[in-house]
């Protein structure tokens, strides 16, 4: 399994686990994060299940929309040889819009954190944290499989100023002949 599939269920998961404490007790979570002990009113448990359910629809359009799940309808479809067939041509945006996402939650979650100093906010900040690192990494170095050259193999980002590449100047130029 690759670091990309990595990320898309690493971020599933994260949303589920939190839209499960959501949804299923809303009242202790509530109670966890108050200073004063009360019941929690009938619209902070509306909002609070609302986020969870909002929370788990997020994780399956990740799932979804990264390629983990095929949307086609056949089998057919779905199992391709085809390298220039996207397997998931929205895979990319929601990478990035989900680990921009998990960021700022990551820190909002610390802002809380430094000002309250609640255990609670501290396990958010290193859920939302981790989830950030692994899509930034994703993004910088597993989806530039479109920048590899297919007659050289270099990286086609790569300039030669100041300093040339004479070895791959010389099999590119060996490959001509």
């Amino acid at each position: 399994m690759d670091v990309f599939y990595a990320y898309t269920y690493t971020t599933a998961g994260w949303l589920s686990v939190q839209s499960a404490a959501l949804t299923v007790a809303p009242q202790i979570i509530m109670t966890a994060l108050l200073d004063e002990t009360r019941t929690p009113t009938p619209l902070e448990i509306y909002f609070a299940r609302t986020l969870g359910f909002s929370l788990l629809t997020l994780a399956a359009l990740v799932i979804m929309l990264t390629g983990s799940i095929p949307l086609s309808t056949t089998v057919t479809e779905a199992v391709t040889t085809d390298d220039s067939d996207p397997k998931a041509p929205y895979a990319v945006p929601t990478l990035m819009t989900s680990t921009i996402f998990q960021g700022v939650c990551a820190f909002y979650a610390y802002t809380w954190y430094t000002f309250n100093g609640q255990a609670a906010f501290a396990v958010g900040v290193l859920g939302y944290t981790i989830a950030a690192s692994i899509g930034l990494w994703c993004l910088l170095f597993a989806s530039s499989h479109g920048k590899i050259s297919r007659k050289t193999g270099a990286d086609k980002r790569t300039t030669g100023f100041p300093f040339s590449n004479s070895e791959a100047e010389k099999k590119h130029a060996g490959k001509k002949l």
